[in-house]
C-alpha cells in the first residue's frame, strides 16, 4: 500500500494591498476572500494542514473563522511590496514545522485573488506527485496561442520563442501554457525549504475555463469577477457550484 505524504496548505494573505484595499476581506459570493481558498483546501481529503500566512490581524481572525490555522503574524520584512512568494513561503512552511515539530512532504499553494477554482485540480496536483516519485511540482496552466515579444538587453524587441515567426491558424497553432499557481500547485516540501515555489521536472493540469484567468488586484478585476459569477449563474449554475 503506498504511503500517504504528509501534506501542507498555506495561502499567502498580505494586509497592505495597495491596488485594491482591504481586498482579501472583501466580500465576494457572500464570504471574504480569504474564505475561498481555505473552503477548497479543508474540501480537499488529502491535506492535512491548512495554514494562512499574513501580517494582518483583521485577515487571520476571518481566516480562523472558516477553520483555517494562523501562526504568528509574518514580520513586516516579509509583508512590503517587494517580498517574493517564495520568501513567503519557505518562511511559512519553516515557522509551521518547527512550532508544531512536524516535518511534511508536500505543499500545496493557493491564492486568495485567484477565486473560480475546481477542488479537484489540488487532488489532482497532490495524487500526481504521490504516483510519481520524480515528479516536482503539478499546477493549474492556461494554453494560449498568442504570440510574445520581449525587450533584451540592448533594447531591441524580439520574439519570446523563434517560431512564433512562423504565423498559421489557431487550430494548428501549438499552444504555450501560462502557470497559474495560485489555483492550484503542489510541490515537494524541499522546494520551499530551498526557496523555490515549483522545481523544473513538472506536470500541468490544463485549464480552458476563461474566467480562471480573473486575479483580482484592482477594483476592475473584482468587478470582472462579479459579473463572471452574475453570467455563470445564468447561464452555467453546474460551473458555479464546481468552482464555489
Amino acid at each position: 500500500m503506498r504511503k500517504k505524504l504528509k501534506t501542507i496548505c498555506v495561502i499567502p494573505a498580505r494586509g497592505g494591498s495597495k491596488g485594491l484595499p482591504g481586498k482579501n476581506i472583501k466580500v465576494f459570493n457572500g464570504k471574504p476572500l480569504i474564505a475561498w481558498p481555505i473552503i477548497a483546501a479543508k474540501t480537499c481529503k488529502k491535506i492535512d494542514e491548512v495554514v494562512v500566512t499574513t501580517d494582518s490581524s483583521d485577515i487571520a481572525e476571518k481566516a480562523q473563522l472558516f477553520g483555517a490555522t494562523v501562526p504568528a503574524l509574518r514580520p513586516a520584512k516579509l509583508a512590503n511590496d517587494n517580498t517574493t512568494t517564495e520568501d513567503t513561503l519557505k518562511y511559512a512552511l519553516n515557522q509551521f514545522e518547527e512550532s508544531t515539530n512536524q516535518r511534511f512532504d508536500l505543499c500545496v499553494f493557493l491564492t486568495c485573488t485567484d477565486i473560480f477554482r475546481d477542488v479537484e485540480w489540488i487532488s489532482s496536483a497532490i495524487e500526481k506527485l504521490e504516483n510519481n516519485k520524480d515528479l516536482e511540482s503539478v499546477f493549474a496552466a492556461s494554453p494560449t496561442h498568442k504570440n510574445y515579444w520581449k525587450i533584451d538587453d540592448h533594447g531591441k524587441l524580439r520574439r519570446v520563442m523563434k517560431e512564433m515567426e512562423f504565423y498559421s491558424s489557431r487550430q494548428e497553432k501549438k499552444p504555450i501554457y501560462r502557470e497559474d499557481t495560485g489555483l492550484a500547485c503542489a510541490s515537494r516540501a524541499s522546494l520551499w525549504r530551498d526557496g523555490k515555489r515549483i522545481g523544473n521536472n513538472v506536470e500541468i493540469l490544463i485549464n480552458e475555463n476563461f474566467e480562471t484567468s480573473i486575479d483580482i488586484h484592482s477594483e476592475f478585476d473584482f468587478y470582472l469577477a462579479e459579473k463572471a459569477l452574475e453570467y455563470l449563474r445564468a447561464n452555467n449554475p453546474e460551473k458555479v457550484k464546481l468552482f464555489l
